[in-house]
């Protein structure tokens, strides 16, 4: 890879490792790329796709004039796996904050988890968590939520083109997920919760696919890293 290369266009795949914001990737690969190659300044680099800190998996990363394919990279379908504890919920609908209730599961059978799927087939209602990017008067909704103000969130359309559940083992269940972009999965998971007449929310969390580009191709930021030494 020569910095004339990077500068006309890469579409480079990472696999984010856990913690790690999405933000914090593109400038890791932004410092690596700039000490190893003779860059502008200000050369342009973006990713395609906000993975959470909390989960794992493909994060697509543009550089040069590339970084104008990213509208086109984000509206592509998306494939995730990942985990539903059922049985109590959290603010987050994930694990990055406590949970706040719990509630029964003797009657969840796994004939019941496996009805529940189609619900959330096809084109769904869906609330964004109270712990999102998304702006709400100004402010982003995980600033409201840590101040500990209420806001009113409005549903949005979203689809679920496959919901296949891989292994049930209550209290969690493992499960694989095509959707369309705008697709909140700790969403995914409250919502599943409840149409168990239980709770549930996201332990983990893994994007595996966007459009064609697979994770299976992807590697770390240290392994990019190692590339190019």
């Amino acid at each position: 890879m020569t910095s004339e290369e990077i500068l006309a266009g890469k579409v480079l795949l990472i696999d984010k490792p856990l913690t790690w914001s999405s933000f914090q990737a593109v400038n890791k690969l932004k410092y690596i790329l700039k000490r190893k190659y003779d860059l502008p300044k200000k050369f342009k680099i973006g990713h395609a796709g906000t993975l959470d800190p909390l989960a794992t998996g493909l994060l697509i990363i543009c550089t040069g004039k590339f970084t104008k394919k990213i509208t086109e990279i984000q509206a592509q379908e998306k494939e995730y796996t990942g985990t539903i504890f059922v049985g109590a919920t959290t603010p987050s609908y994930d694990l990055e904050t406590e949970i706040d209730a719990t509630f029964p599961t003797e009657h969840i059978s796994d004939e019941l988890i496996l009805e529940t799927t189609t619900q959330f087939t096809g084109e769904i209602d869906q609330k964004p968590p109270v712990f999102s990017a998304i702006k709400k008067d100004g402010k982003r909704l995980y600033e409201h939520a840590r101040a500990g103000e209420e806001v009113e969130i409005q549903s949005r359309k979203t689809t679920i083109y496959e919901f296949e559940i891989t292994r049930i083992a209550l209290p969690e269940i493992h499960f694989r997920v095509k959707c369309s972009k705008g697709t909140y999965i700790r969403s995914l998971a409250y919502d599943f919760g409840l149409a168990l007449q239980s709770g549930g929310h996201l332990t983990a969390l893994r994007r595996t696919k966007i459009g064609d580009y697979s994770v299976e191709n992807g590697i770390s930021p240290e392994d990019f890293e190692e590339t190019l030494s």
